[in-house]
This record gives structure tokens, sequence and C-alpha cells, in this order.
């Protein structure tokens, strides 16, 4: 049995913090000794963390380099007595590698999940820079190992990939409800999106897309459930289009994944992605999935096999795709089966803890 912490910088609803509790959880039902340290704040998961027993210690961090928080991460830590660190995200992953933080004998791994070419010069540089004070680097595509090998130069050797679990979501609605929920009725054909409204999911495409696509088929509607600088951009270019009365703009709602049951599509047209934990519930789901050529979701969803792939930033094959998922019932159906087999297979949790556990024994 190990002693392991866990650091992320919150514990909100959000990707990392969702395969953070999967895997910290299934550990701690295990039998081992697990932490948690949120260095700015709690959040959506810490409830469900503290009901499976395990501590969670939130740090207060205020500033992008706050000595306080690196007095009581290295506090918590010393009472602690990890045999095992493992971090998640920028600022996490940059704080346990400080000097003087891990206690003596303590193995550091941290996890990358994203290409992320959004960093800065400066972050990329304390990437390069700290690399080698952490003895794995774990990915969760291979995408992300292939970006952190090519552009930070972390060998091969120290690269693990680890790809996201997926867990159904829960049955809260029945179809019918869900929406409801959404204000739509039993009559229309419903395109989603779950996420983060940030430039790099080129939400414009979809919009871009949907105006199209409702010119083709009248009953379509959008679910857009997610927040983030893009949402008036994205207002705007549907009351231009003159089809913003079709798209609802739910905002961020906790139940975001239960409302997938009541779509009949999902979208994705990112330019760069990680491993997208909505994309992965919706095809736990059986929903067939229209996603970017993107080498990131590419891991997910092959082409005519088990969703459909469009040319990223191409709007009017976005809009082709959608139109033969819903001219075409049996190929809707065939992907989305296809889909939630896949997850099945190969993203399930004990998959996700079996990989921690021989990374750690490996150590």
């Amino acid at each position: 049995m190990k002693r392991i912490a866990f650091v992320i910088p919150t514990l909100d609803q959000s990707g990392a913090e969702r395969q953070l509790t999967l895997l910290a959880t299934a550990l701690a039902s295990e039998g081992h000794s697990v932490c948690v340290i949120a260095l700015n704040r709690g959040g959506h998961y810490q409830k469900e963390l503290e009901r499976a027993g395990i501590p969670v210690h939130v740090l207060g961090k205020r500033f992008r380099f706050d000595v306080l928080t690196w007095v009581r991460l290295r506090r918590v830590l010393a009472e602690f007595q990890p045999q095992i660190v493992q971090s998640f995200l920028f600022a996490a992953n940059t704080y346990v590698r400080l000097p003087g933080i891990l206690p003596a004998g303590c193995k550091c791994v941290i996890s990358e999940r994203c290409v992320d070419s959004w960093k800065s010069g400066w972050q990329l540089a304390l990437d390069r820079k700290l690399w080698s004070r952490s003895v794995a680097v774990t990915a969760n595509s291979e995408s992300v190992a292939n970006f952190y090998h090519s552009v930070v130069g972390i060998p091969r050797d120290r690269l693990h990939v680890i790809p996201n679990a997926v867990v159904p979501p829960l049955p809260i609605f029945t179809r019918d409800e869900a929406r409801s929920q959404l204000g739509f009725s039993s009559e229309h054909k419903v395109v989603g999106f779950i996420g983060r409204l940030a430039p790099q999911k080129r939400l414009r495409d979809l919009v871009w897309g949907f105006q199209l696509l409702q010119q083709i088929i009248p009953e379509v509607r959008l679910a857009v459930i997610g927040q983030g600088p893009e949402r008036e951009a994205m207002t705007s270019m549907a009351v231009n289009f003159g089809c913003r009365e079709k798209i609802v703009f739910a905002g961020h709602r906790d139940d975001a994944s239960s409302l997938l049951v009541g779509m009949d599509a999902f979208v994705l047209p990112s330019e760069f992605e990680g491993m997208s934990n909505s994309l992965m519930e919706a095809m736990s789901l059986g929903l067939p999935c229209v996603v970017s050529d993107i080498d990131a979701n590419r891991e997910l969803i092959q082409h005519e096999v088990n969703g459909l792939v469009f040319p990223l930033g191409q709007c009017p094959e976005l809009t082709k795709s959608l139109v033969r998922l819903f001219r075409d019932p049996e190929l809707s159906t065939r992907l989305g089966l296809a889909a939630s087999e896949r997850m099945k297979q190969d993203h399930s949790v004990e998959q996700l803890v079996t990989l921690h556990r021989n990374l750690y024994e490996s150590l």
C-alpha cells in the first residue's frame, strides 16, 4: 500500500479535476492512503472526495507565486509523508517541483492534460527547466505526450500515456425531461456542446455550421452548455445569422452531463485538446459525435467507425456531417453504439487505476 498525495490548482467541475477524483477515490477504496491538496480553492469535487474519506487541504493561493502557499504545501507534505506526489496542471506541476517542497525520498509525478500550445515562452522555459525534477510525466493522450517531447524536450522514457477514464453520467433525467430543461420539445433534433466557451474550442465554427444546418433541417436546435469568453461573440454571430432563437446558451450547469440524454448529436470543433471528457461522456452514452480532425480527437473517434471527423475550421463540412447523421438514422445508431463500446473497452476506471498502479510500482 502506498501513501499518495495529489496536488491540483482547484477542485472545480472540469476535466483534470474529474480524472483526479476518479483516480484518488479508486485508490483509496483499495486501501492506499491518499490526500488531495488544492492550491487555490476547493470546489465541486471536494465533497465527493471527502465523502470517500479522503482529506482535502485547500491552501488559498492568491498570487502567481505565493510564498505562503509554498510554505503551506511544504508543511502539508511533511505531515503526510507521501511516497509519491502526483500533480495536475501547470501551477501545481510547477509548485511540486520547486526546491524544498518534497519530503526526502518522495517521488514526483506530474500530469499534463492538453496540447498546451497556449503556454507563453516563460511557461515553456519553466517546464524545460523543471522536468528533470520529476521521475515520470503522465499524458492523457499520445498527442499530449508528443507535444511535451518535441516542444519541452522531455525524453520519451519519462513520458507515460494513461488515457482518461469515463463513467457514463447517472440517468437523472429522461430524454424528454432533459429536453424540457433546455427548452426543447420532442419534435426537435438537438445538436449539443458541453465545455468551456474558449477560443481553442472554435465554437464560432459551430455557430456558422449550425446556421447552415438549420436552413436544411428547420427543426434542428443547438444547445451550448458552459461558460467562457466566447459567449458574447457566439451570441452576436447567431443574431447576425438570424438563428439566435434556435440556440440555447445554458451557461454552467452542475448537471451538464446528465443533459446529454436529450441530445441527438454531439459536436467538438476544437483546434487543440488533450482528451475531452465531455466527448468521452457523450460517446459513453451512445451519442453519435462529430469532431474536428486533430490528433487528440482522432485518438477517440475513427471516421465512419464510431463517429464522424471533419477538417478543422471547415464549417460546411461540419454541416454535411450533421446532415448525414439526421438523414441516416441507421448510420447514427451504428456510430453511437460503436462509440459506447469503445469507451467500455478502452477507457474504464479500472484501466486508469491499473496503469497508475503499475507506474507507481515501477518507481
